[in-house]
């Protein structure tokens, strides 16, 4: 399973301080009993979450473990989350998420329904089984960097880039 969170901040004076915050929540995060791995991304994509984190979960009941309830959520920046953004979804689809290099970039699509016609990238189509259910379902790609200029980004399609160099696998 595919656990999403995505959100942004009102300050972006602060933007510098919150990646880095980001980098030890990864951490924490990853070390999680039942979760893999760890990854956040940035997009400049109109109308999409700033930031995305992906996480790779073994089932549903991740979110019942004593410590993840200890760990999760975003702490002292809860006020300054921007809440048109902030969004926290499960899905399945796919039993880990893509790990991305520094090279590639994430593609994603929130649609109703699986679209066959999206095409141009190799896209694992998630359902959206728990949480916030802001989307039904959700397209991910990875492709190189190079070829996301084939994408046009905005409403349909977002470009996610990793926001750190290397991605937290546990």
């Amino acid at each position: 399973m595919i656990f999403i969170s995505q959100s942004g901040i009102t300050d972006p004076t602060r933007e510098s301080d919150w990646d880095n915050w980001y980098i030890a929540h990864l951490n924490l995060m990853a070390g999680v009993p039942g979760i893999a791995s760890a990854q956040r991304f940035k997009t400049v994509t109109p109308g999409h979450s700033p930031s995305l984190a992906m996480y790779s979960v073994a089932s549903a009941d991740v979110f019942q473990d004593p410590y993840y309830l200890s760990v999760r959520g975003m702490g002292d920046w809860l006020a300054l989350i921007d809440r048109r953004y902030y969004k926290r979804n499960l899905f399945q689809g796919a039993e880990r998420a893509p790990l991305v290099n520094d090279r590639e970039v994430l593609l994603v699509a929130d649609r109703e329904a699986p679209d066959a016609g999206l095409g141009g990238a190799a896209w694992t189509w998630l359902e959206c089984v728990g949480i916030d259910r802001s989307t039904p379902y959700r397209a991910i790609a990875v492709v190189d960097e190079a070829h996301a200029q084939t994408f046009a980004p905005g409403p349909s399609i977002a470009v996610y880039r990793p926001a750190a160099r290397r991605p937290v696998p546990q």
